[in-house]
């Protein structure tokens, strides 16, 4: 493998994470002198970067099915909304005939009624009786 002055290794998600190899004048030392060696990292040094990185990627990843989720929720209540008027508006056509169909059945009702042969057999239907002589009474 070639290496370029100043080039360092990849990171990310897909790249794998090599460990540095030790000078060849320390491998064949033991482990523990090995170690004794080492410079020890603090707590806050690059462990704590990955893992922040790791913690960022996994919350946008939670943001981002969160929005999902969201933008679901308001698409299906927008369906219901639309379905319930559209609910109503069907509901409103059906009392808008049945209101017609009345009104029709009203208005042949009284045009049959309002004529005079039709009023006298309502009456005499009723139970009443034909009017007598009309009573003149003279001026004085």
């Amino acid at each position: 493998m070639a290496g370029y002055a100043g080039a360092r290794p990849r990171s990310g998600i897909l790249a794998p994470r090599r460990r540095a190899e030790a000078p060849a004048e320390r491998r064949g030392m033991p482990r523990s002198e090995r170690a004794a060696d080492l410079t020890r990292r603090s707590v806050r040094g690059v462990s704590a970067v990955r893992s922040r990185r790791r913690q960022g990627r996994v919350g946008v990843a939670i943001a981002g099915i969160v929005v999902i989720f969201l933008l679901g929720l308001f698409s299906l209540s927008q369906t219901v909304r639309v379905s319930a008027t559209d609910f109503d508006v069907d509901r409103l056509f059906a009392a808008r005939a049945e209101l017609q169909a009345n009104e029709r059945d009203l208005i042949a009702t009284l045009s049959s009624v309002g004529r005079e042969p039709a009023i006298r057999k309502l009456a005499l239907a009723a139970g009443l009786g034909q009017l007598a002589d009309p009573l003149v009474v003279p001026a004085r």
